[in-house]
């Protein structure tokens, strides 16, 4: 089972805890953060997982201290910089959310530490969504300087009410795994060390599940995420159009110098 995806996804790590169960792993520099290839695979590998026949469940975990620390800077400057590789990475972001949503089959994240950027993205449109008490997720485009795009438009509102997600989206600030589970912006919460434990159970019980009928009954539900895909796409489109503004290097550069960002006196426009 895993000899094929370790050839074709050499960004991520797989392994098979369980039969039928495939999990996914970020492992990389900066607490996981997503570079350019991990970017590319993080759309694509859903497609291969939809036509597996030996996967049943998927299960998308980070490695060591956190989930994922979201797109690195050099990925962020890359877009800033080349116009081809924003379209590129406008379509990767496109697909991470539409390929998780249409996998047929039953995904589980389990989340722990730091949850950010485009594996958080994947982790709270999992079927299934698993944190630890103490995780830190955070939505933090418009602390860079860019409208809230992937995933959020088409599912915080959804998941957790228009006030909390335009508060989180707003602001910025980070959730801890309780507070997420209390608004109901994730499945289930648990103690951080046995947030990979309980997920691994959830994915064993939906592995030995009729498994047409978990499939259908995902589908039937993630229409309600489809019916929002012409807002997704706008947010996209603002998200992106936001690369090109004084704003995201202000942004950047203080995420890199550990500071405060200083937006005052940008220009704005509706």
């Amino acid at each position: 089972m895993i000899d094929r995806y370790i050839e074709v996804f050499p960004g991520l790590t797989f392994s098979n805890p369980a039969e039928g169960v495939l999990q996914l792993t970020m492992e990389g520099p900066g607490l996981n953060s997503v570079d350019s290839e991990t970017h590319r695979e993080l759309a694509d590998v859903w497609l291969t997982i939809d036509r597996d026949p030996e996967v049943r469940v998927a299960l998308l975990a980070g490695a060591g201290k956190g989930f994922s620390s979201g797109g690195s800077f050099d990925l962020i400057e890359s877009m800033r910089n080349d116009y081809a590789t924003k379209l590129r990475v406008l379509r990767e972001a496109r697909d991470i959310v539409l390929n998780v949503i249409n996998c047929s089959k039953p995904i589980v994240s389990a989340m722990w530490g730091p949850a950010v950027g485009a594996g958080l993205v994947a982790g709270l449109l999992a079927d299934v969504s698993v944190v630890g008490r103490n995780a830190r997720i955070i939505d933090g485009h418009t602390r860079l300087g860019v409208a809230a795009g992937d995933h959020a438009a088409i599912c915080w509102p959804m998941l957790c009410g228009m006030a909390k997600a335009k508060y989180y989206l707003l602001t910025c600030r980070d959730l801890s795994g309780e507070e997420a589970e209390r608004i109901g912006l994730v499945s289930l919460c648990v103690d951080d060390d046995q947030v990979l434990d309980e997920a691994l159970a959830v994915s064993r019980e939906l592995a030995d599940g009729a498994q047409q009928a978990i499939r259908w009954t995902k589908r039937t539900l993630n229409h309600a995420y489809r019916m929002f895909e012409p807002a997704f796409d706008a947010s996209l489109a603002y998200e992106f159009i936001g690369f090109e503004g004084p704003d995201v290097a202000e942004g950047l550069a203080s995420h890199r110098e550990k500071r405060a960002p200083d937006f005052g006196g940008s220009p704005t426009s509706e």
